[in-house]
């Protein structure tokens, strides 16, 4: 997360009053502050007596994806659409020059176009420098290889290595080492090592991880020609692509309507149209026809975006009583054409009483990175959590026990106590030092914490509407992830009227209704939640005020209770609910509602554990169990929040033990972009994993968990294979070779 100063920029106007709320800018969680008028908020109901929030709920749209009912970008089909594909340049750099006439030979091929690169070479590998359209698939992938294309190489760098060597190819006119910033006094940092009982020096290094979207990156433009389209997108802003699109298309954003229901994964990737949105728009002009262009997987894996690697090396210091005294840091973030991520310039969670933190972009003539779930948090983990443990086995302390020492957050002490308890820490024969290797197996235990923001920000207006039939229709422009926001939308505004999820019909993921923000750090459902409980609330209000004009009564005496409205209470008279909403007549009842800061929180704590089991012969790594203990204020809906948690291990564990790009550093290629060759976990490599939800953060305000489950889990496997045989590997993926390697190392 940015920093941002602590106090207001200027006073807040009579009315007013300054927040700090979370703005996601490219899938990146930045802090800012905004006004908001000051008027008394409105508060959830109390944990124990809410019927359906805080409870196990059923997802309402499971039925239409297990089915294969639910409409996906990928499955769209229009009246005289036309499939589009991109020729991706296979160099790192090069000049092109392009014959199309070749291309629109082919039997359905339509059309053919040249990507404006401004005259300049191409500047990464697998940069889009032609697009086709055809009547089918296969068509517009043979008009793509019959393209006659050109290239001149020029000199390129794609490793770390060769990016940072003397006289090196140049990325960018900035140069390939962008210096953003330092914190901290280095002489400081360096005075305090001395003071310490143990120093440790040494470079963590991470691979570039891809996102691997099930659903690749896409959009289908439905452009016939005239001042109106319609984007059906695999996006996480519903309101982004349309934006984006109108441009391109040369109509007014107003004119451009989006619709996205249904998505296969984000994880952060997916906010603008790119190269490939552009691509379809512009066919789409040429032709007057809807073009549907969604890449290929292994355009997918070349152009769609990535998890930026790290480079970082430490030198940290710590006395025999456990105190951090000293951490000197230079971080490298390896983003491609792109800036990369990192969350801050200061020391990540751990605050050592000296330090100094630079950082600096590495660039290269690769994909440029984008945001992936907790942007730069778990590369920041990795490096410090590995620190911290090689800290705490130096001074001979119990690495947990360090840990607790050197975190001022109480969360932190009491979720690493849970997940130390379920994972079987203080049973462990040896928590001090690392357990022999001379014997077959060899089991250790890890640990590793997580912090992220969670917060919301007023974007979201939500429509309440009651059908003088009884029926309930909440509508939001936001769009579902995949992490259970129609069924959060529903049961909100299930419990304000006292009905059953399924007696609510939440509409979301199109432009046709009300605003709302990308979905994207974790912010979707602190921003939106209050704004359902807002419009839901003044529903009722209104709803009673209606009932009691009708019935001569003050609304006072009035009360939805489950199943219907309670007419009076010193009698217990009740209405159906369905009775109560034939009183409307023939016009339905409306209400609105935004953003209330009473009701979003900011701010949350993970802890998780990792038991492993190493094979000192063969070097054979088998994950034994996962456990994660994270708090998010308010749980809305205790499944969803399990297996957001879960899925956070699965990925973080994939992303220890499988996941990497390779390109070859002397020809340029790309060796991983597909399915054969990028690994990840399988359901066979999956532990026990256990998903606790964190009870004892009581505060009554909702907060996005997703980010905060991804960032430990690789560091907490990290540490527990030191702790099972004393290999300390600072390199991901954790393979059995390395293993193997640091073995004959301590055996040596």
């Amino acid at each position: 997360m940015s920093t941002l100063q602590e106090s207001p920029p200027s006073p807040a106007p009579t009315g007013k009053k300054w927040i700090r709320v979370t703005q996601v800018v490219d899938g990146h969680d930045v802090e800012e502050w905004m006004l908001i008028d000051d008027v008394e908020g409105i508060a959830w109901p109390a944990r124990e007596s809410m019927r359906l929030l805080n409870k196990d709920i059923r997802r309402v749209d499971a039925p239409e994806k297990v089915s294969g009912r639910a409409v996906y970008a990928h499955d769209v089909r229009l009246p005289g659409m036309l499939y589009g594909r991109l020729l991706l340049c296979p160099h790192p750099k090069a000049s092109v020059s392009l014959d199309l006439a070749p291309a629109l030979e082919v039997e359905g091929v339509e059309a053919a176009i040249e990507m404006d690169l401004g005259g300049n070479p191409t500047g990464y590998l697998g940069q889009p420098v032609a697009a086709v359209a055809a009547t089918t698939p296969e068509a517009a992938e043979d008009g793509i290889r019959a393209i006659r294309a050109v290239y001149e190489e020029s000199d390129w760098v794609v490793t770390f290595e060769q990016a940072i060597a003397e006289g090196a190819p140049q990325v960018s006119s900035r140069g390939n080492i962008v210096r953003p910033g330092e914190d901290g006094d280095l002489g400081q940092a360096r005075s305090a090592l001395a003071e310490c009982d143990a120093v440790v020096e040494a470079t963590y290094t991470l691979p570039v991880q891809h996102h691997v979207c099930l659903e690749t990156h896409g959009i289908v433009v439905d452009y016939r020609g005239g001042d109106e389209a319609l984007i059906y997108a695999s996006t996480q802003g519903t309101f982004i692509p349309g934006r984006e699109a109108a441009q391109h298309l040369g109509i007014a954003p107003s004119k451009v309507s989006t619709t996205v229901q249904y998505m296969g994964g984000g994880f952060g990737s997916k906010f603008g149209i790119g190269p490939e949105g552009q691509a379809a728009c512009l066919l789409a002009v040429e032709l007057g026809r809807p073009i549907h262009l969604l890449l290929t997987r292994s355009d997918e894996f070349l152009m769609a975006g990535n998890r930026s690697g790290s480079h970082q090396e430490l030198v940290g210091g710590a006395t025999s009583d456990g105190r951090f005294v000293s951490l000197i840091q230079r971080i490298s973030k390896l983003g491609g054409i792109g800036g990369g991520s990192h969350p801050s310039g200061r020391p990540y969670i751990y605050k050592p009483e000296k330090h100094h933190v630079s950082n600096q972009s590495v660039m290269t003539h690769t994909d440029g990175s984008r945001a992936m779930r907790a942007p730069g948090h778990p590369q920041a983990s990795f490096a410090i959590e590995s620190l911290v443990d090689e800290l705490a086995y130096a001074i001979e302390m119990d690495p947990l026990e360090f840990r607790i020492r050197n975190l001022d957050d109480p969360f932190y002490e009491r979720q690493l106590d849970r997940a130390a308890r379920e994972i079987g820490w203080y049973e462990h024969r040896h928590r001090t030092k690392p357990g022999p290797i001379d014997r077959d197996k060899a089991t250790g235990i890890g640990f590793a914490v997580a912090t992220w923001g969670g917060g919301g920000r007023p974007a979201c207006q939500v429509e309440v509407r009651i059908d003088p039939d009884g029926s309930v229709v909440t509508s939001v422009g936001s769009q579902d992830l995949g992490t259970g926001t129609r069924t959060y939308v529903a049961a909100i505004t299930a419990e304000e009227f006292g009905l059953e999820v399924a007696d609510v019909t939440p509409r979301i993921g199109s432009t046709d209704y009300g605003e709302a923000n990308a979905s994207g750090g974790s912010t979707t459902t602190s921003s939106l939640a209050p704004a359902v409980k807002d419009a839901a609330r003044n529903a009722r209000l209104k709803f009673l005020a209606r009932l009691a004009g009708n019935w001569g009564v003050e609304p006072e005496t009035l009360a939805i209770e489950t199943g219907g409205v309670v007419v009076d209470r010193s009698s217990d008279r009740r209405v159906s609910w369905r009775e109560a909403c034939a009183e409307l007549g023939s016009t339905a009842l409306v209400a609105n509602g935004e953003w209330q800061r009473d009701l979003a929180g900011n701010g949350i704590h993970g802890a998780q554990a990792a038991r492993v089991e190493v094979d000192t012969l063969t070097g054979e790594l088998r994950l034994v169990k996962m456990v994660g203990v994270h708090d998010c204020g308010l749980p809305l809906n205790r499944r969803a929040l399990r297996s957001q948690i879960n899925g956070g291990m699965i990925e973080s564990l994939s992303y220890a033990l499988f996941e990497e790009r390779v390109i070859d550093p002397y020809l340029g290629v790309q060796l991983t972009a597909d399915f054969d060759n990028y690994k990840v976990a399988m359901t066979g490599d999956l532990p026990e994993i256990e998903a606790i939800i964190d009870d004892g953060d009581d505060r009554n305000q909702v907060i996005g968990i997703a980010e905060g489950a991804i960032i430990p889990g690789q560091s907490a496997i990290a540490n527990a294979i030191f702790n099972a045989c004393g290999v300390r590997l600072r390199s991901l993926p954790f393979s059995p070779a390395k293993i193997l390697e640091g073995l004959e190392a301590l055996r040596s």
